[in-house]
């Protein structure tokens, strides 16, 4: 009786969550209203934005629902299910954002990690379509040469086929990795005192982590749309604009719509004077406006992403049954997350090195040469430290008379002297004394200019 319970988990699976959906609503909506009791504006928006989450979350529900109950095709509804997610956390984190203001920052650093993997998931999921289908490395190679779009057409073409293929990929996953490591700094920053949301000075962290996400942000969407512009045709079958488009506009206009209000207080139109007795501060009005518009706008994001990412294409009767558990946990497997992101690191690693060794290391030192712009704190190899030329002409001079001795028929008892280390050697000679060396040495002019050498080119240590 169980396991046919359980076995039948497609027929009751949808009544029994939003039966308790509904026990949960019945649970908090007196509670807003008994809250809606006070007559300040900062509640009513509350209580508001909190109708709009009441909506937008069982039609979230259902689509995550409907993908699991059909879920004939893991490698790609895995990532839908992931993108219909966004809605309620986006929702639910607004929603208490509006109510606990001082934790703001807090769930602001769920909401925006969120983002970054949103969109990851929608890249891999395009990917991941096109490889069901086609080789697409292959396809992408044929296709003709895709010019960069404004505003980086001063950036050279990327070959198409895997390079391009590569490059657009590891584009949309850097946001996937800098936003994370932006909103743990922000939150360092806003528990060191230094954050100052809002503020566009130049003394403030919350101006440069703006500007680098905005930056991250750009490239990342200018990849997605280069992707697009070139396979576009390959992805007519999934319908993949409004898929980007709700993406696009969740994620992105959102960050937009936090930046506008800001420069609305920046230029005076939301001041302490006309803050709408909404909240105690100008930047606390700003928080308030950006997490009361998010609870609205994703009532329309969980009706747009139901039918954008809608399960119908994904129904096979004919396709194997899937247990329950098995189908929920599949939801929630990361572990390609993790082989992405090291691959993405590793890349961008070896780029990064790469780029190092080609434009600050001199071509000298990677050729083992030395010239006279080489630094003098430079480590050079013994092997591939410098002769003094003398040197060189007397090694040469040497192993020329070396060559013609050897050539010659030779005692046994002097064919050490020929064949053995020129340690040996010196051995078996007798060090001369001071008057000798100095009789040596005002001789060696003319053995010298047999060499090559100049007479002040004569060194006492040779």
């Amino acid at each position: 009786m169980p396991s046919s319970f359980l076995g039948n988990w497609r027929g009751w699976i949808r009544p029994v969550v939003f039966s308790v959906y509904f026990v949960l609503l019945c649970v908090a909506l007196p509670f807003c209203v008994w809250e809606l009791r006070g007559e300040s504006k900062a509640v009513q928006a509350w209580f508001v934005g909190g109708m709009f989450v009441f909506m937008a979350i069982p039609i979230a529900l259902l689509g995550i629902l409907q993908h699991l109950i059909h879920y004939t095709q893991p490698h790609l509804q895995r990532h839908i299910i992931r993108i219909l997610w966004m809605v309620p956390i986006y929702a639910i984190d607004a929603w208490f954002a509006l109510k606990f203001a001082a934790s703001t920052i807090y769930l602001d650093t769920i909401r925006e990690c969120y983002e970054a993997y949103v969109i990851y998931n929608f890249m891999i999921f395009v990917l991941n379509y096109l490889h069901s289908v086609m080789d697409v490395e292959a396809v992408c190679a044929r296709k003709k040469q895709v010019k960069h779009l404004f505003p980086f057409c001063f950036l050279p073409p990327w070959r198409m086929g895997k390079d391009f293929i590569a490059w657009c990929k590891h584009g949309a996953i850097s946001y996937s990795v800098v936003r994370p490591i932006t909103t743990i700094v922000a939150l360092i920053c806003e528990l060191s005192g230094v954050y100052h949301e809002g503020d566009f000075g130049w003394d403030s962290a919350w101006t440069y982590i703006v500007i680098i996400n905005n930056i991250s942000q750009v490239w990342a969407l200018y990849c997605l749309v280069l992707f697009y512009h070139a396979m576009k045709e390959e992805l007519a079958p999934i319908s993949p604009f409004g898929k980007f488009l709700c993406v696009k506009m969740v994620v992105f206009f959102s960050f937009w719509q936090a930046v506008a209000i800001a420069l609305l207080v920046k230029v005076g139109v939301i001041n302490e004077k006309n803050t709408w007795d909404f909240r105690d501060g100008v930047d606390s009005v700003a928080n308030g406006l950006q997490d009361f518009l998010i609870c609205i706008e994703m009532f329309i994001a969980a009706v747009a992403h139901y039918y954008t990412f809608s399960h119908k294409p994904y129904i096979d009767p004919n396709a194997p049954s899937v247990p329950c558990f098995a189908s929920f946990m599949a939801m929630w497997d990361v572990s390609d997350v993790r082989h992405d992101v090291r691959e993405h690191i590793r890349v961008v690693g070896g780029t990064v090195q790469q780029r190092v060794k080609t434009t600050i290391i001199p071509r000298t030192f990677r050729n083992g040469d030395v010239s006279e712009r080489t630094s003098l704190l430079h480590p050079i190899m013994e092997d591939q430290r410098p002769e003094p030329s003398y040197l060189s002409n007397l090694q040469r001079a040497e192993n020329t008379e070396m060559t013609t001795f050897s050539s010659a028929e030779v005692h046994p008892e002097h064919m050490r002297y020929t064949e053995g280390s020129v340690a040996e050697r010196d051995k078996s000679f007798p060090k001369p004394g001071r008057a000798e060396r100095d009789s040596e040495a005002a001789d060696s002019t003319s053995s010298y200019q047999g060499v090559g050498l100049k007479k002040e080119d004569h060194h006492e240590d040779v």
